[in-house]
């Protein structure tokens, strides 16, 4: 009877959905500075007079420290080592240092007329954005790996896809309110100003951070009670890191098949995001104001189809079946959104909901699919490497993508405040072969998981056994 009083704090679903509920609120956060400026591209180019090649630059400035740096990876063996309260707070307090610079860059007028030249040349507030951005995008992807490793912590066995897809859904909450409302937030005031809605997720995250420190006194409960009861979910605690888990990891074919689907995947959603404003005016002919409302759909969709699909995977299985599935509708959502004569705003509206539906079953099945394939001590530093791989999509495709349009989709250059009007056919083509390249490698994670036996077919759920 002492055990099971003793156990019941994690197997309580009441503690263990509201440990989830706070952290939450910090991803939320995170997800809405992300993109708060995805839909005022042109806002930009008219008000702080940058060229898509810079926007570029500043919106995969978010992965720059990640990938060149390694200081995700770090984040890794950090997480491992220290544990979540440890990181959970350090990625905050970055995430905020890093909005705080990047609110100031787009604020200030002392970087007026400067230009820095550092390997590449852009102006001088672009660079200041991007090393704000690039700050803050530390913070959010070990803040990120962090969460993974809590939902772990207090799901397995339990509902853990759900658990990871509604934390996914709440993020991507952010990220909606973002594209539905950062216009609308940048003329508050009857005034135009971009630098508002990032003055907005400053103060979100110090929230986020606040709300996170709580949930620390909520884990400490946790480890004190499986301290208690000696339970066998707290091997992972107990279990040091070594540095010679890299090399198990890296060695690990399965975990390479979800690492490259990921950044695959991710690419192909994610950098869409950034530019699918300005796709709205360019090709369906949306208004500016309006721009966002309909890509905003895509993480409105998701907070109830993560979700849903996460609870199948908890309940059926089909992990691999389902990342499948996601990566064809990647594909044919892209394949017409690339063809010239499909223009009207309307079939835009039914692209991004299938987009949503895509972008809904991969990642519900993908993240629970981790556990089942790296041992629980590694996972912080094995879900680093996987961040740290999709980091390099981020980084280079909104760069890659911005390069593209002015170098070979301008149609009309634009003059004297006004934006320019680009042709995004190659750009769709370019994220269709990603999604293309994606399908291949889920196809192969699935053969992989029929030789191991990970079980990504099977359920997560685990049916007790009555006791004799």
């Amino acid at each position: 009877m002492t055990e099971k009083i003793q156990r019941i704090l994690r197997d309580s679903k009441a503690a263990r959905w509201t440990a989830i509920a706070i952290i939450s609120i910090t991803m939320f956060a995170g997800y809405y500075l992300t993109d708060c400026l995805s839909p005022l591209q042109q806002m930009i180019e008219r008000q702080i007079h940058w060229n898509s090649e810079g926007y570029g630059f500043y919106q995969g400035g978010y992965s720059l420290f990640n990938v060149f740096l390694l200081f995700l990876i770090f984040g890794g063996f950090i997480l491992d080592k220290m544990g979540v309260r440890f990181t959970g707070i350090m990625s905050g307090i970055i995430m905020v240092l890093g909005a705080g610079i990047k609110y100031w860059a787009v604020s200030t007028h002392s970087l007026d007329g400067q230009t820095w030249t550092i390997i590449w040349t852009f102006p001088a507030q672009v660079w200041m954005a991007t090393i704000g951005f690039a700050i803050f995008g530390v913070g959010c992807e070990v803040a990120g790996i962090t969460t993974s490793r809590v939902i772990v912590k207090w799901f397995k066995g339990h509902e853990m896809a759900l658990a990871m897809g509604l934390q996914l859904a709440v993020a991507r909450l952010g990220t909606g309110i973002a594209l539905f409302g950062a216009d609308g937030i940048a003329h508050f005031g009857g005034h135009e100003n971009v630098s508002t809605p990032v003055l907005v997720g400053f103060l979100l995250l110090c929230i986020g951070l606040l709300s996170y420190i709580i949930y620390c006194f909520q884990d400490k409960k946790l480890d004190k009670s499986l301290a208690a009861a000696n339970a066998n979910d707290l091997n992972f605690e107990e279990e040091k890191f070594q540095i010679k888990d890299i090399g198990m990891i890296l060695k690990n074919k399965g975990w390479w098949y979800i690492a490259i689907l990921c950044v695959l995947f991710y690419s192909a959603v994610f950098p869409f995001l950034k530019y699918a404003c300005n796709l709205m005016v360019n090709k369906f002919g949306v208004s500016e104001e309006f721009s966002g409302y309909i890509p905003s759909l895509l993480p409105l969709g998701n907070i109830l189809l993560t979700p849903l699909f996460g609870s199948i995977y908890d309940k059926k299985g089909k992990g691999a079946t389902i990342m499948i599935i996601g990566s064809i509708l990647l594909i044919f959502v892209h394949l017409f959104f690339a063809i010239p004569i499909f223009n009207s705003y309307w079939f835009a509206i039914f692209l991004i909901l299938i987009l949503g539906i895509g972008f809904s079953l991969v990642p519900s099945a993908m993240w629970p699919s981790v556990p089942k394939i790296i041992p629980e001590k590694q996972l912080g530093t094995a879900y680093a490497l996987i961040f740290w791989v999709q980091n390099i999509g981020l980084w280079g495709v909104p760069l890659l993508i911005g390069w593209v349009l002015d170098k070979y989709c301008v149609i009309i250059k634009g003059k004297d405040g006004i934006p320019t009007t680009y042709n995004y056919t190659v750009p769709m083509i370019i994220f269709m072969s990603f999604g293309i390249t994606a399908l291949i490698f889920a196809f192969l994670l699935k053969q992989e998981d029929k030789k191991k036996g990970y079980g990504l077919e099977l359920p997560n759920i685990k049916k007790e056994v009555p006791a004799e």
